[in-house]
């Protein structure tokens, strides 16, 4: 091998450099003069004389406030995604707690669930749950703005609309309206016909469900319980929807039960037979996932990026869960005589939902309690409706519907006025939560008897035994 001589190598650094160089260089070719430096300049001066127009979009994000509106806006996008993961959490706790013989059906109504109430949601939902002013009880709805211009981006993307602009607040409500129609899914599951329950589900996120929310977030009613009085008798208050969303969506679940009935078999005279999960794995993967976007839903329902408010919701949030978790385990332990794992599970959900309500206005050790008290209940509950031989085979009833006001009424208990900002009264909460509820399951109940007599709402004996997969899709989640 032979040596190269650096005079040589240097050499060939000196062209490679020259090369390089000389395109990088300013030119003068036929035709084209180099631009005058003069010239530029003064461009350049003009643009910089150009100021954005007082009040406008482009102002606000030149200014002191950009960067916290941009941090807020940010943490209420993420908090959607997260509350979007939800969906995924339902389609497999729901499919997991069941029997795989019905997965494809349990994952494609979840699928429908959330396409249908987030358009339902954009299409006439949002602007009939957040009308402003209006009577306080109900307001027809309306489609979102498609886009803005002149004055209008400035009120609606700036913080002249709030913390964060109006797409955003909107994307983020539209996660939370599909859930509703996802519990119900879940207790209705085995024997429901698809068609039936995708005209229910539609109305139910679409109409229903913005009427309640109306009533607290879109500042009707129960916003203003009290009235001048309300130092007195206090605020109606759900922080994140434990009675706005789950109990609303826990009692139309069971008017939904009542008319459809048991699945085949599980009661009979001898006592109730055990209808079994086809895969725990898939059930517990789902509760970790709701967990995990449970973040979102109450860490998003602060409505900013506020570091003391956002951590403390984190931490009410997630040691409701854990401690709710733990007495479920116990609780099952006790009655069932074995530690029962899918009560663990929703043991864990059940102090998600009962934090809520309160996760802004209970302290960490507050939310210990308020979440043990829900995984004992949820427990208790979920035993007290099968002898009932009312059937929800993922217990969606308890979880959302029982565990939903516990955790509006516990805010009355544990919560605090100077971490809630407001009065707090239990008078307040159970007036609430109870109409609440009331509505979900009188209008549910009015809705699924209506779709049983015009094309009912149970699918017969045979579908039922070869599975819905089969019979209402022509395919098997599984082919072993």
């Amino acid at each position: 091998m032979t040596r190269r001589h650096p005079m040589t190598l240097r050499a060939l650094a000196l062209a490679a450099v020259a090369c390089f160089a000389v395109p990088l260089a300013p030119m003068t070719t036929f035709g084209q003069e180099e631009a005058p430096t003069e010239e530029v300049v003064v461009v350049a001066d003009e643009v910089a004389d150009e100021a954005p127009e007082e009040g406008s979009y482009e102002a606000f994000m030149a200014g002191p406030d950009a960067a916290m509106f941009t941090v807020n806006n940010l943490w209420i996008l993420i908090s959607a995604a997260l509350v979007f993961i939800m969906h995924l959490g339902f389609s497999t706790v729901e499919s997991g707690l069941c029997q795989k013989k019905n997965t494809v059906n349990i994952l494609f109504k979840n699928v429908f669930i959330v396409c249908i109430g987030a358009l339902g949601y954009m299409f006439y939902g949002f602007n009939g749950m957040y009308p402003g002013d209006f009577n306080g009880f109900f307001a027809i709805g309306s489609p979102i703005a498609n886009s803005f211009s002149g004055a209008d981006i400035a009120a609606n993307m700036t913080g002249e609309y709030a913390d964060y602009t109006y797409w955003a607040d909107f994307i983020f409500q539209a996660m939370f309206a599909a859930t509703a129609a996802t519990i119900v899914s879940g207790a209705v599951a085995e024997r429901v016909k698809l068609g039936s329950f995708m005209i229910y589900a539609a109305i139910l996120v679409t109409f229903l469900y913005p009427i309640t929310g109306s009533w607290e977030w879109g500042g009707g009613w129960l916003n203003s319980f009290g009235g001048e009085a309300a130092d007195t008798t206090g605020q109606f208050i759900d922080f994140a929807g434990s009675s706005l969303v789950h109990a609303f969506g826990g009692f139309a679940a069971l008017a939904a039960v009542i008319v459809l009935g048991p699945r085949r078999g599980k009661y009979s005279k001898d006592g109730v037979k055990p209808i079994l999960p086809h895969s725990l794995p898939l059930a517990a993967i789902g509760v970790f996932l709701l967990f995990l976007g449970w973040f979102g839903f109450n860490g998003g329902s602060v409505l900013s990026a506020d570091p003391q408010g956002v951590s403390r919701v984190f931490v009410t949030t997630a040691m409701a869960g854990f401690s709710g978790g733990i007495a479920a385990i116990a609780m099952s332990w006790i009655t069932l005589k074995k530690p029962d794992l899918s009560m663990g599970l929703n043991g864990m959900l059940a102090g998600l939902v009962g934090i809520t309500a309160g996760a802004g206005a209970i302290t960490p050790y507050g939310a210990v309690i308020v979440g043990a008290v829900a995984g004992g209940l949820v427990v208790l509950s979920v035993l007290f409706f099968d002898k009932l031989k009312i059937d929800d085979p993922v217990g969606a009833v308890s979880v959302h519907g029982v565990c939903g006001i516990w955790g509006t009424l516990a805010v009355g208990i544990f919560g605090k006025e100077e971490l809630a900002g407001e009065p707090i009264s239990f008078m307040a909460q159970l007036i609430g939560t109870l109409s609440i509820s009331a509505f979900a399951f009188i209008t549910s109940f009015a809705l699924f008897m209506l779709l049983k007599v015009v094309m009912g709402v149970r699918v017969d004996a045979q579908e039922e035994e070869e599975g819905l997969d089969v019979a209402e899709h022509g395919a098997p989640a599984y082919t072993d």
